[in-house]
């Protein structure tokens, strides 16, 4: 009898160690098809990041060949740039799929779901219409007008006269050969170091308003500045179609904000053709504007392109040059793609 008795329990035992076994088995499957799925989520995410990037990028790139496009095509129609033609018109944020309706019937929609959620803004600047930097060192001399536009413009903005003197003496010293004389070494020296820095033993030239910094101007200067004042590779004149007031006044030694402002409400209706349309339409000698200031057409642009895909946006700022009908881009900055929940 205690034998028969025993042996319902020895298979309980194993009953139970069964189930656990299971139990455990069915819990290492779980864990591991988990880990699977998250794996497999994780990179699929990733090829959409990834996909979505790309895509923007192309995009980006198209948008920007579009805007030379446009400039190329306005140097057909003439000398004169001002703030009525194509190029000027900001182009507001729309849906991408409305410059893509216009194709022929019948063909392919777009490929991409996130392209069908895609907005596309942005706008051409007139670089022309702001001081530039890079005018105020002449065969390594200081040159006065622009130097004397420049303390305008600080003038009104406020800004210590100090910061421009240390900017024009660093921009100086940065345009020096890294191999020069003793005296050229001195000066040098003797400059903020960090408008002296090397590379490959060519000087770092800022070549963006942010990068004069470098040169000894604030962050409340520079943010001041922004609006009025560029930095390019070569010499440029200020275009008094497309210029604001400020910039205007700056420039033009003598004309004071009523003729400033009259100058902006008569380009609005008829733009200037020349120097001396300017002059006469404020009841000015044709002194008063200078050749080697002022102009009425423009070499140099910014397009700005903003792509908004889904929580995905891409910003590009491209400097362009225009030499006749052929239209380069100089450069290009590019943010990294932002979270748009977070804007």
């Amino acid at each position: 009898m205690t034998g028969t008795g025993r042996k319902p329990l020895r298979t309980a035992g194993h009953q139970g160690a069964a189930i656990l076994t299971a139990l455990l088995l069915m819990a290492l499957v779980a864990t591991l098809s988990t880990a699977a799925l998250w794996q497999q989520a994780r990179a699929y995410d990733l090829e959409a990041s990834e996909r979505a990037r790309v895509q923007a990028n192309w995009i980006l790139q198209g948008t920007t060949d579009w805007a030379r496009l446009i400039l190329r095509e306005d140097a057909r129609s003439g000398a004169v740039d001002h703030l009525g033609e194509p190029w000027a018109i900001t182009l507001q944020e729309a849906k991408l799929s409305t410059f893509l309706a216009n194709g022929a019937v019948g063909e392919e929609p777009l490929a991409s779901d996130a392209l069908q959620n895609a907005y596309l803004s942005g706008n051409i600047t007139d670089l022309q219409s702001r001081l530039n930097v890079t005018n105020l060192v002449l065969d390594q001399q200081t040159h006065g007008p622009t130097l004397r536009a420049f303390g305008r413009l600080f003038e009104a903005l406020q800004i210590p006269p100090a910061e421009l003197q240390l900017l024009v003496t660093n921009l100086r010293a940065g345009l020096e050969p890294a191999e020069g004389s003793a005296a050229a070494a001195n000066t040098t020296r003797n400059a903020n170091s960090a408008a002296t820095r090397l590379v490959n033993g060519t000087r770092l030239i800022p070549r963006s308003l942010d990068q004069l910094r470098w040169l000894g101007l604030s962050s409340r200067s520079v943010a001041l500045l922004r609006p009025y004042v560029v930095v390019l590779p070569d010499r440029t004149t200020v275009n008094i179609n497309t210029a604001p007031a400020l910039v205007l006044q700056a420039i033009t030694q003598g004309l004071d904000a009523g003729n400033a402002q009259r100058m902006i409400d008569t380009r609005a209706k008829t733009p200037f053709r020349s120097l001396a349309d300017a002059a006469s339409a404020i009841g000015q000698a044709e002194s008063t504007f200078s050749e080697n200031l002022h102009s009425v057409n423009s070499r140099f642009f910014e397009v700005r392109v903003r792509l908004r895909m889904g929580t995905l946006t891409s910003q590009e700022r491209t400097v362009v040059q225009r030499e006749g009908l052929l239209a380069k881009a100089l450069w290009k900055e590019r943010e990294a793609p932002l979270d748009a929940s977070v804007q």
